[in-house]
């Protein structure tokens, strides 16, 4: 079977963007391979965090995992920092990738902008770090966005340098499991911008522990225009807000865009919001009450992750054994 491996940052504030764009899927995903979903806190760090909001934003961030539909029993969930193998091989990665390689990753760009020598080291090594939580259980598929595309194809540079490198093949060469432009969930303030948990204004987003009366404010208020819902999807070009708003209704009652202008042909937007706001509470609702009570025993979500990183460990470590080995350190398993 088939195995693959994704993860979130627990940054706060998990939105709709996450649950259309991954979670959901990897509900899916545990029908047809064999998954480990990961919190990714190391890759938190990049960027300072308070800790005690880091444990808190871990814990939600599980909790909005198993909301979601990520079986622990049938998936592994856990959290990266307990598991050593992601740190000990991101460091021969380190050693592995080019600079040149790191230079080109767009995001770093991005993300810092004016501040690159601010930023901290970690944040620019950032891409080889995702490579080891992949490659840590030779994971063959990654479900990403187009946005992690890049960082998916260094994934591949790293893995077949270092087979070339060390004369081996130790590491498969990672497929992605592309999200379908449906998934795409872009900010309610503006088309043009992915919906984003760095986003100041909350009015943004719709967090998946909104109530329903805040999800119809959001809705309410969201960006439109005065043109009313086309006959067909492909007349939505130029028109990112009314696009966007379609999509998430489609995404969400799991029809397609034509479908959705099809059905709201003619109509403005002042018309469609109350419709959109039924079909996203109807199905964030369940949701929202199921992460509530895992968020009552936060106990219990510290077993389910330590039992996740026990089981993450016990496929990551002789994996790292070989790579210690192929690498020629001594006391490395053969």
């Amino acid at each position: 079977m088939s195995r693959v491996f994704s993860g979130a940052q627990p940054s706060g504030n998990m939105h709709l963007g996450n649950y259309l764009g991954a979670f959901k899927n990897w509900a899916k995903l545990q029908d047809s391979h064999e998954c480990l979903y990961c919190v990714v806190d190391m890759h938190a760090i990049t960027v300072w965090q308070n800790p005690a909001d880091l444990r808190d934003q871990t814990r939600e961030a599980a909790a909005a995992y198993m909301a979601a539909g990520v079986d622990p029993d049938r998936s592994i969930l856990f959290n990266q920092s307990q598991v050593p193998a992601h740190a000990e091989l991101a460091w021969i990665f380190n050693c592995v990738a080019r600079i040149g390689w790191l230079n080109r990753m767009t995001q770093f760009k991005d993300k810092v902008g004016k501040n690159r020598e601010k930023a901290s080291v970690g944040l620019w090594v950032y891409p080889n770090l995702m490579a080891a939580d992949i490659l840590a259980y030779r994971a063959t598929h990654v479900p990403v966005g187009e946005d992690q595309k890049q960082h998916l194809e260094l994934t591949r540079d790293i893995a077949q340098k270092f087979n070339t490198d060390f004369e081996t093949d130790m590491f498969p060469l990672v497929e992605p499991i592309i999200q379908s432009e449906g998934a795409r969930v872009m900010s309610l303030r503006d088309g043009s911008k992915k919906m984003s948990k760095s986003e100041p204004s909350d009015m943004s987003r719709i967090n998946m522990g909104d109530d329903a009366d805040t999800i119809a404010l959001k809705i309410k208020k969201a960006k439109t225009d005065a043109e009313l819902i086309p006959e067909r999807a492909d007349d939505l070009d130029g028109r990112p807000e009314a696009r966007n708003l379609i999509g998430l209704y489609a995404a969400l009652a799991d029809i397609s865009r034509d479908d959705v202008c099809a059905r709201f042909a003619g109509q403005g937007f002042g018309a469609f919001k109350p419709a959109l706001t039924e079909v996203a509470v109807d199905k964030l609702a369940p949701i929202t009450t199921e992460m509530r009570r895992l968020m009552a025993d936060k106990a219990e979500i510290d077993r389910v992750l330590a039992r996740g990183a026990e089981r993450a460990n016990a496929i990551a470590a002789p994996i790292l054994g070989e790579v210690k080995s192929a690498v020629g350190f001594i006391g490395a398993s053969s």
